[in-house]
């Protein structure tokens, strides 16, 4: 993970240094956590390529923080990716409910013949995993951020409740 000061000296950077550099955009609060963990849930399932990079530029105009934005991407690895199509694929094609709008479930009937592979991938699997994609990615982003907020909410409290406790006379 490179650090604010590894892209100072940045040759490329130096353009957009004072965008990019901006120290709320690397200082950990609790809007602008909670922003880059839902911006990381984003490019890290939408983009397949790059991830890191967009989730740092895409942090730009949603102040979200860098460090965590950046982080988050890797929800998406080689591991995950596979299975995470695969489910995308069946609920956007639950949600499109293409066999069923259809008669005579044609998508299953060439999937079944295997004569037009290219032509089931195009039409069939295609829009089905794009939809699928995306109401993974409104979900994951959602709950990203909710369960972000949630938990630093409930680290706040305990903070002040030792703190509170420290504070206290003893005896």
């Amino acid at each position: 993970m490179p650090t604010r000061e590894s892209l100072e000296g940045n040759r490329y950077l130096k353009p957009v240094a004072h965008r990019v550099l901006a120290p709320e955009l690397w200082r950990f609060t609790r809007r602008s956590v909670p922003r880059g963990v839902a911006l990381g849930m984003v490019t890290g399932i939408l983009f397949p390529v790059a991830q890191i990079v967009l989730s740092a530029i895409f942090a730009l105009p949603f102040r979200a923080n860098i460090p965590t934005a950046a982080a988050t991407t890797f929800i998406t690895n080689p591991l995950t990716t596979p299975p995470l199509w695969v489910a995308a694929y069946w609920i956007g094609k639950t949600v499109l409910r293409v066999d069923q709008a259809v008669p005579g479930d044609p998508i299953a009937k060439t999937v079944e013949a295997n004569t037009d592979w290219l032509h089931w991938l195009w039409a069939g699997a295609l829009p089905a995993t794009i939809v699928g994609l995306i109401v993974v990615t409104v979900v994951f982003s959602v709950l990203g951020y909710a369960l972000t907020a949630f938990g630093w909410r409930l680290w706040i409290a305990h903070k002040w409740r030792n703190r509170h406790s420290r504070a206290e006379p003893q005896g």
